[in-house]
């Protein structure tokens, strides 16, 4: 079990726990005094529990049953929605604690005139909020950690401390000062909202709800070990991970400094008087007299709605057998499977996360689960043939190691299995495409010569004409997100990463040049610019097959779709834009180098998605043809603003759509954890 994952949501349980325990205790206390019964009280209690499991039945066995991106999408939305619970319940709790038993003792005495049916749910209404928020948290930090044991198990805890404290406290036994109680609470609950926040936006960019999948703020993978305790210590508490995209970043920093100076920075208005007994008060009016009554529906309607929409859906495939994974074992002594859709499920007690695949006799992946935490159990589904297969677990820091084969009889042949990419198929991709952009390289100096010679001339007209070409032809090169390093930047870079923008004298470049050609800088000046562009082409050239530039092939599989983000981001936004209103020119060159991309990609595409190359071509097609729609008469593309919003919004719509359709490829050439 994984303390780290423990901490945070034994606060969890010990803050919400106290919450709803302090409101059933002061409940207590206040019918004890009036003489009534307390058997209302604990119905109410018992149902705002019942809604509690009966949620988190529901948020657990429906998200099992749809596909990867609908559970990325609804874990995501949840995400969001816990924080923006909590975030409003540490508000409202630091505001109203001081009044608290003054206006639940003012809801039972309402109650206990309504009658017993009132009272159980004035009980109810007060600690279902807490209930929810407290189940909703706690799954989707559950999702978060990928481990249930430790979340369980620090909750479990928290609830167990909060109801000691609350038994003490109905006993007068002990006094605690809630407004400072919940005041320090309250600080590290927004660290863990903070987190969560993160994971969420996270799941929602996977699932392609959120851009910027692919915009990575930082990778620590390669450099820490992901199962050292301190890593696994700091992810618990405060949901980071040591990959996080920029958004998530944003979201998690923007998030901790506003919320954190709102609270601490104000003072908390004073509690409006029966603000949380209003909706309480509404639904002990329509309630009638009769507690049996009352109980039925608080406690077993949220049971059986539960159910019935749990028995609605489709149903799991039966589990085929029980896997476990330890350090010197994989899968030992698993049975086997039958034929057709199977659901097995995987326990790791290896002590180290993994990646565990289910091969088939020819070593293509048929099913697998990317990472499987310490202490952890997945399901594993797989549609299996005829055949043998085997199971092979990479856990951290060992070599592989393999199950013995089992054998599958009977039964039609599984869906066509086709083998992992692996790193020595996209070191020849990237070969492929380093060898085009040593074809595209010329063009480019050539252009910038001629840059030079015009400007020796006095040509100004020229050098704009030559400066476009070479612009165009850099684009083609495909040099997206600064993936080319500081060469890159040295031939092409824009000036918003400078301390004085187009000023600075470390700006250089073909914008650099764009800039003097249309402010009218001398050409002594640009003449030297051009020099400067050129030796960082030259770097280019040298560089291109080292780990500097574009060595790394994974840069390869992202760079089919960031080619075309840098166009939508960039060129048709102006931000790229120094002068020359280029913007569309640029977004053209782009599309060809889409194309060059995907080229010496095809290969390794077809076999998994046969659609997706011919797909997207059709649609890079589209692009162009939204481009020469607005092409003026000479052939030459206008600025941004001139052509109509209509043929605006068409160029837009179609690099969107193109975007959306080759997002699937980092995933579909994604290489495994283990040879990366």
């Amino acid at each position: 079990m994984n303390w780290g994952d423990a901490v945070p949501n034994f606060l969890i349980g010990l803050r919400e726990g106290l919450e709803a325990g302090l409101i059933v205790s002061i409940l207590l206390a206040a019918v004890k005094k009036s003489g009534g019964s307390r058997v209302p009280v604990w119905l109410g209690a018992l149902g705002a529990a019942s809604l509690s499991v009966s949620f988190g039945a529901i948020l657990t066995f429906t998200t099992s049953e749809l596909s990867a991106t609908a559970r990325e999408v609804v874990a995501g939305t949840l995400s969001v929605l816990a924080v923006l619970l909590v975030t409003m319940m540490i508000f409202w709790m630091r505001r109203t604690a001081a009044s608290l038993s003054k206006e639940l003792r003012a809801d039972v005495e309402t109650a206990m005139v309504l009658g017993a049916g009132a009272l159980v749910l004035t009980a109810f209404f007060a600690v279902a909020r807490e209930g929810l928020e407290t189940t909703l948290f706690l799954w989707t930090a559950a999702r978060a950690s990928g481990d249930a044991v430790g979340p369980a198990v620090g909750a479990a805890l928290g609830l167990a401390v909060a109801f000691g404290i609350c038994v003490l406290l109905y006993r007068q036994a002990v006094r605690l000062n809630l407004a400072t109680f919940f005041r320090y609470t309250a600080i590290l609950l927004i660290v863990v909202a903070a987190g969560v926040l993160a994971y969420g936006l996270g799941d929602l960019q996977n699932a392609g709800v959120l851009p910027g999948r692919t915009w990575i703020a930082f990778d620590l993978a390669g450099s820490i070990s992901t199962d050292s305790w301190w890593v696994a210590l700091i992810g618990g508490i405060t949901n980071l991970a040591p990959k996080m995209t920029v958004l998530q970043v944003f979201a998690w920093l923007a998030y901790l400094v506003v919320v954190l100076g709102i609270f601490l920075g104000t003072k908390p208005a004073p509690a409006t008087p029966g603000e949380k007994g209003r909706f309480e008060a509404w639904a002990a009016r329509l309630a009638g007299t009769r507690t049996g009554l009352a109980a039925a529906v608080v406690v077993l309607v949220p049971l059986l709605v539960a159910g019935l929409i749990i028995a609605i859906l489709p149903a799991k495939p039966a589990a085929a057998g029980a896997v476990t994974v330890t350090e010197a074992d994989c899968a030992k002594g698993f049975s086997g499977a039958s034929a057709g859709q199977q659901r097995i499920t995987i326990t790791n007690k290896s002590g180290k996360s993994g990646e565990i695949t289910l091969v088939d006799s020819g070593d293509a992946v048929v099913g697998e689960i990317e990472t499987l935490g310490p202490a952890t159990t997945a399901d594993l589904s797989a549609t299996l043939g005829g055949g043998s297969y085997q199971f092979v677990c990479y856990l951290a820091g060992q070599k592989e190691t393999r199950s013995e084969q089992f054998t599958v009889t009977g039964g039609g042949a599984a869906p066509e299995a086709v083998a992992r990419v692996t790193k020595d198929d996209l070191d020849g991709a990237n070969a492929k495409y380093q060898d085009y952009v040593l074809t595209v390289l010329p063009a480019v100096e050539s252009a910038l010569n001629r840059v030079k010679a015009a400007l020796g001339g006095g040509d100004t007209a020229g050098a704009k004409a030559a400066w476009l070409d070479a612009m165009t032809a850099w684009e083609k090169v495909g040099a997206s997100y600064n993936s080319f390093g500081e060469a890159g930047t040295a031939v092409a870079g824009l000036p918003d990463g400078f301390a004085d923008g187009v000023r600075d004298p470390e700006f250089s470049g073909i914008r650099r040049i764009e800039y003097g050609l249309w402010t009218g800088e001398p050409s002594a000046a640009l003449t030297a610019q051009v020099d400067k562009t050129l030796e960082g082409l030259t770097k280019v050239r040298a560089d291109l097959r080292t780990d500097d530039i574009a060595g790394d092939p994974i840069t390869l599989t992202k760079r089919a779709q960031e080619i075309l983000e840098d166009a939508l981001r960039d060129h048709l936004t102006g931000v790229s834009d120094q002068g020359a209103h280029a913007g569309y020119a640029a977004t053209a060159a782009d599309v060809e180098a889409t194309r060059a991309v995907l080229r010496v990609l095809e290969p390794l595409l077809a076999p998994r998605v046969p659609d997706l190359v011919s797909t997207a071509r059709r649609e890079l097609d589209d692009i162009t043809k939204a481009l020469d729609a607005v092409k003026r008469p000479d052939g030459t593309y206008p600025p941004l603003e001139a052509p109509p919003l209509a043929l605006r919004q068409k160029i837009n719509g179609t690099v969107g759509q193109a975007l959306e359709t080759l997002s699937a490829v980092p995933n579909l050439l994604e290489i495994p954890k283990h040879e990366r």
